[in-house]
C-alpha cells in the first residue's frame, strides 16, 4: 500500500508541478480530492484482503487442529492393550507306549510292545469373565473325563471353580516328575480329581491357600449312573474287600466318598531370584456311604516341601491316610483305568524327588529334565509287605512333542507287575511315552 500511495501522489504531484503555472487552485483541490478517494478505496481492498486471509488461516488452523486430534486418538488407541481375547480354544494331544519289563513273560518273549496310549482334547477359555476348562480321555479299552469346571474370580486374588476340578492336596500340581507319578496317585492322594466346589487365593504375600469341598467322587459317588465305576481317570474308594475276594474282583459291598472336605496351606520362602522353597500342609476328611446309609469315614494328612534351586527341583512329602469303616474292614477296593486294585486301609506315605531342567538349543529340541523320584506306602494296616517305587528317567520337550523316558524298579507297585498289598518280588520296566500336543 505505502509504494502505491507515494507514486500516485508522486506522479499527480508531478502533473501538478508540470502545470502548476497554468491551473488554478479549484483544479488542485479537485485533483486532492480524487487522490484521497483513490487512497481509501485501496485501503478498503487491502482490508477486505487481510480479512480474507485471517479467515484462510483460522480454517487452516482448524484443519491442523482435526488432524491432530485424530493423530492423538490414534496415538492412544495404539498405546491402549488389546482387550483380552474371549472365547474356548481347542488343544490336545496324542500318545503312544513302548516298554520292555520283567513280569511279563510274553512281552520279554516279542523283545517289547508298543501301544496306543490316548487321544484326548482339551477345552480352556473366559467368557464374560467366566473360564472354562475341560478334559477328555479316549483309551482303547474306555472314554473318560478328566477335569470339566467353570472357574471365576470373584474377589481380587480369590478364584472359584465348580465342577469335576483337582483335589488339593499335597504338592501340587504333582508330587512327581515322571510318566507313572508316585506311589500316593495309586492311593488317591496325588492328581486326584472329584465333583466339587474349589476356592482358591493366588500368591499373595507368599501365602496360598486352597479349601475344596467335594460332594462325592466324579462318577456320581456310590448311586452314580456310571455302567462301570472302574471307568474313570483318578483312584477312588469304591467298595470294602473282605478276605474272601480276589484283589482284582469288582467289590461285593459297594462304598463311595461323599462330604469331603481338603485343604492346603503352602507359604514361599524366597531366598533369591532363582531360588524359592515352598512349604505347606494339606488335611482331608470325608465320609464314606453305602448307598443307604454311612458306612465309615476317611481322613488324610500330609506335610510337604518343594523347592526351585536355580535349574534343581527338590519334592519332599510326607503323611498319612485311614480309611475307617464301620465293618472293620483292613482291605479297600479302589478303581482306575478300567481296573480293580486292593490296598490297606490305613498306611503311611513318604517320597523323595530330585529333578534338574536341562535347556538347549538342538534343533527342535529346546529342553531336558532329568529326575529320579522314590515314593513308599509302608506301616499298613493289614500287615501286607511295604510298596516302592523308584523311577530315574528324563522328559523331553521338542516342539510340539514330549516324551518320557523311564526306568522304573518297584516291589508290590500297581502297573509294575504287582498291587499295594502283594508280597511280590522287585520287578523292573523301561517305559517310553511318546506324545504330540497340539
Amino acid at each position: 500500500m505505502t509504494k502505491l500511495s507515494k507514486l500516485t501522489l508522486a506522479l499527480i504531484l508531478g502533473g501538478v508541478t508540470s502545470t502548476s503555472y497554468a491551473a488554478d487552485l479549484d483544479t488542485i483541490q479537485n485533483q486532492l480530492k480524487q487522490l484521497k478517494q483513490q487512497m481509501q478505496l485501496l485501503e478498503n481492498q487491502l482490508a477486505e484482503e487481510k480479512s480474507k486471509q485471517l479467515k484462510i488461516n483460522k480454517q487452516h488452523a482448524q484443519q491442523v487442529a482435526e488432524i491432530s486430534k485424530k493423530a492423538d486418538t490414534q496415538v492412544i488407541a495404539v498405546a491402549e492393550p488389546d482387550k483380552k481375547d474371549e472365547g474356548i480354544k481347542i488343544g490336545g494331544a496324542i500318545r503312544a507306549n513302548y516298554s520292555i519289563n520283567s513280569y511279563d513273560e510274553d512281552n520279554e518273549d516279542r523283545g517289547d510292545d508298543f501301544d496306543f496310549d490316548i487321544f484326548r482334547l482339551n477345552l480352556s477359555g473366559e467368557i464374560n469373565d467366566i473360564s472354562l476348562n475341560g478334559e477328555i480321555r479316549f483309551y482303547d479299552y474306555m472314554t473318560v473325563v478328566k477335569y470339566a469346571y467353570l472357574g471365576y474370580e470373584f474377589i481380587d486374588g480369590w478364584e472359584g471353580q465348580a465342577g469335576i476340578t483337582q483335589v488339593p492336596f499335597g504338592n501340587g500340581p504333582y508330587n512327581s516328575h515322571n510318566y507313572f507319578f508316585s506311589s500316593n496317585y495309586y492311593v488317591g492322594l496325588e492328581d486326584d480329581f472329584d465333583l466339587g466346589v474349589v476356592v482358591k487365593r493366588k500368591l499373595k504375600n507368599n501365602w496360598k491357600l486352597d479349601l475344596g469341598f467335594f460332594k462325592n467322587d466324579e462318577l456320581g459317588g456310590v448311586d452314580g449312573s456310571a455302567s462301570d465305576k472302574s471307568h474313570r481317570y483318578s483312584y477312588d474308594i469304591v467298595g470294602s474287600r473282605s478276605v474272601d475276594e480276589g484283589t482284582y474282583d469288582e467289590p461285593a459291598k459297594e462304598l463311595g466318598e461323599y462330604n469331603t472336605f481338603a485343604g492346603r496351606a503352602t507359604y514361599q520362602i524366597e531366598h533369591s531370584k532363582n531360588v524359592t522353597t515352598d512349604i505347606g500342609i494339606s488335611l482331608l476328611s470325608g465320609g464314606l456311604h453305602d448307598g443307604v446309609d454311612r458306612a465309615g469315614s476317611y481322613t488324610a494328612w500330609a506335610m510337604h516341601l518343594d523347592s526351585q534351586i536355580n535349574n534343581w527341583n527338590i519334592q519332599l512329602q510326607h503323611g498319612e491316610y485311614d480309611y475307617d469303616l464301620d465293618d472293620r474292614s483292613d482291605r479297600i477296593s479302589v478303581a482306575a483305568y478300567a481296573f480293580y486294585d486292593t490296598v490297606s486301609s490305613e498306611a503311611t506315605m513318604s517320597s523323595v524327588n530330585l529333578a534338574y531342567n536341562y535347556s538347549v538349543e538342538w534343533g527342535p529340541i529346546s529342553a531336558f529334565q532329568f529326575y529320579n523320584d522314590y515314593s513308599a506306602i509302608y506301616n499298613k494296616s493289614d500287615n501286607s509287605p511295604d510298596t516302592w517305587m523308584n523311577v530315574t528317567g528324563m522328559s523331553v520337550a521338542a516342539g510340539g512333542f514330549f516324551s518320557y523316558f523311564d526306568f522304573i524298579q518297584a516291589r508290590n507297585q500297581p502297573f509294575i507287575g504287582g498291587t499295594m498289598i502283594g508280597d511280590g518280588d522287585t520287578e523292573r520296566r523301561f517305559n517310553i511315552n511318546l506324545g504330540y500336543y497340539f
